[in-house]
């Protein structure tokens, strides 16, 4: 994992005006908690967490005012048009610490031949990692599946040093038969039984 640094300024302004103020300045609002700490109110630049945060569960070092403190990414507020960062939660962790995150699941291999369908039924699973070992993703393997198989959440490999959290046996993948369509000859032959 990438070990990010971004600057940070302490924020004194709150409110609408203040944060899109902020904003305007190409400036975001976030907030640090975690470890029973006062909640601490900061700037960051929006271009740098933007790029940031294009790696899951990122762990961020800021540098606040000449102070270091280790983030990861817990909530991010995004403006549905515009898709820059209103608002970020960020919880302080420490090294060595286990944090519970998400973590996307990729899909490799080919199915079986025929008419199977694969199906997502989580696209993400809840994990306890060390804070400077979080996986970005996991990857589970589909080759050769036919319809009526699924892979269940204990059968998904994870990385040394990686707890899961989701219920074992949560199903994860689970193949489909293709459904056949309606021939539209039928629909036809109604048709010209009213008819007559």
């Amino acid at each position: 994992m990438a070990d990010l640094k971004i600057s940070a300024q302490i924020r004194n302004e709150f409110g609408k005006g203040a944060s899109r103020r902020l904003r305007r300045e190409n400036k975001a609002p976030g907030v640090i908690y975690g470890h029973g700490a006062d909640t601490v109110h900061v700037t960051l630049p929006a271009h740098d967490l933007m790029m940031a945060l294009k790696t899951a569960n990122a762990l961020i070092t800021l540098d606040i005012e000449g102070r270091t403190e280790l983030v990861i990414p817990k909530a991010v507020q995004r403006n549905a048009i515009r898709g820059h960062i209103e608002h970020v939660d960020l919880l302080a962790v420490k090294r060595g610490e286990k944090v519970t995150v998400e973590v996307a699941v990729h899909t490799e291999g080919e199915l079986a031949p025929g008419a199977n369908l694969l199906e997502n039924v989580l696209n993400t699973l809840t994990v306890e990692a060390e804070a400077t070992h979080i996986p970005e993703s996991v990857t589970v393997s589909v080759a050769g599946l036919t319809a009526g198989d699924s892979i269940a959440a204990k059968d998904v490999p994870l990385p040394s040093g990686t707890t899961l959290v989701t219920d074992a046996d949560a199903v994860v993948i689970q193949i489909l038969a293709a459904q056949a369509e309606e021939p539209a000859a039928d629909a036809a032959e109604g048709a010209a039984t009213t008819e007559a």
